[in-house]
């Protein structure tokens, strides 16, 4: 097996190590494959597909934008909770592409299934069970508006289902991940385990985004497998909890796209039991690994964000209310002026008291207590007695800077995931479609 390198080389960036990846292992029941449709015109992988030959279950969440993809159309009219594949394509969000967008995505649907199901035909212990169309959703990242390349992504199919393989080691994962970049630096993968009885229940996770990144999804797709069996119904609340607070938790630039969606699918390889719900213990020991699984995640585009170096933590507590603390935590982090103050090493308070006010929640700023990382900023409604420019100055130089703002009006807190502003974000965008 090889990989496509072209897909961990950025002429702005250096390659990514083997070693800061972490170890995914295969799920049993996953089939994947990640090939190159020449979408970009330079042979790099750019359509991948993840194939359960005995069904998996599957729940998921979308953008709340009022504009969807085709892709996210389609989905969401499918209305099934067992399906058998996902394709993923890049460089083309079929978003705004009108008739020619849906009958594309009709006619792939079409062939993947026959193909697909002649693949069934010819396996091991051939069966004469039929891939519908149904039985297959879609997802698309990239530019908005332009005409789907319909006919390059058809004439890929074969080769796609081909290299479909059922073993899968790190660098797999890895192959398969980098198949779903746009500006992304480096593919974005994680991992979680846990004993139930004397069972290893698998998570693996892989995500895409960097810009275009903001609360309630963003440009970011996000697939995540176990082989645990769980319904429907159950990783769907599961789902939308663990995205609560990582993935709807962070912010690069404040757009929010047309694309965004997390997925999850089980393979149903391991029992859990039957009936399960929320309270059984064996299953709350599952979501807490799946909310780590996805702040990783989550986490990770963040450090990836275009143009990015510096990682930024904004918390806000003693809110009277969990909806106040989280609007002004993504007051600050969404603030442009806060985020080049960021990059330029600056400790300008002043921007901080600029993004609490502009939330358009009440504060008390007699009350309000500001740190950068350790050092109090500011308290009593004026600069803290103990400011010192010179230590913040060298606390600013940091990779990973946190911003916390005490309200003291309550008992609510939030905590969000920025990253800085710099030059480089705005020559990846000015030159994003060349």
């Amino acid at each position: 097996m090889t990989i496509n390198l072209k897909n961990f080389l950025n002429d702005k960036t250096k390659m990514s190590k083997m070693g800061e990846f972490q170890n995914l292992k295969q799920i049993e029941g996953l089939e994947m494959s990640s090939v190159s449709a020449d979408l970009y015109g330079n042979g790099r992988d750019d359509l991948t597909l993840f194939y359960f030959s005995k069904g998996a279950n599957y729940a998921t969440v979308n953008t709340t934008s009022s504009i969807i993809s085709e892709t996210i159309s389609w989905n969401n009219s499918s209305h099934k909770k067992l399906i058998k594949g996902l394709m993923v394509n890049t460089k083309n969000a079929n978003t705004f592409t009108g008739k020619q967008g849906k009958e594309s995505l009709d006619l792939i649907a079409k062939n993947l299934s026959r193909i697909l199901t002649i693949k069934e035909s010819k396996s091991e212990g051939g069966t004469s069970e039929t891939v519908r169309t149904k039985d297959l959703i879609f997802a698309s990242t990239g530019v908005i508006g332009e005409q789907f390349p319909v006919d390059k992504i058809k004439d890929t199919l074969p080769d796609l289902v081909e290299k479909l393989k059922t073993e899968h080691n790190k660098l797999f994962w890895l192959k398969v991940a980098s198949g779903m970049m746009t500006t992304d630096t480096k593919p974005k993968v994680a991992y979680e385990e846990l004993i139930v009885g004397d069972e290893l229940v698998k998570i693996c996770g892989i995500a895409k985004g960097s810009g275009m990144i903001a609360p309630n999804l963003a440009t970011m797709l996000s697939f995540i497998f176990t082989n645990a069996e769980i319904n429907s119904n159950l990783l769907k609340s599961l789902l939308k909890k663990a995205v609560a607070n990582t993935f709807n938790a962070i912010t690069v630039d404040g757009d929010q796209s047309t694309n965004d969606m997390v997925s999850i699918f089980s393979t149903k390889a391991i029992k859990l039991g039957p009936n399960l719900s929320l309270n059984d213990k064996v299953v709350q020991k599952f979501e807490f690994a799946l909310k780590k699984l996805c702040l990783n995640l989550a986490q990770q585009i963040v450090v990836d964000g275009e143009g990015a170096k510096k990682f930024l933590t904004v918390k806000v507590i003693n809110a009277k209310s969990l909806s106040s603390a989280k609007k002004i935590a993504f007051s600050i982090a969404n603030s442009p002026l806060v985020k080049t103050a960021v990059a330029g090493e600056d400790p300008n308070w002043g921007r901080i008291i600029m993004g609490i006010g502009k939330s358009g929640e009440m504060v008390d700023y007699k009350k309000l207590k500001i740190k950068l990382g350790d050092f109090i900023v500011a308290e009593n409604g004026k600069i803290s007695d103990i400011y010192d420019e010179i230590k913040l100055k060298e606390y600013m130089k940091w990779d990973s800077i946190n911003i916390e703002v005490n309200l003291k009006l309550g008992n609510d807190a939030f905590e969000c995931y920025t990253c800085d502003f710099t030059h480089d974000y705005i020559d990846i965008n000015a030159d994003y479609r060349n």
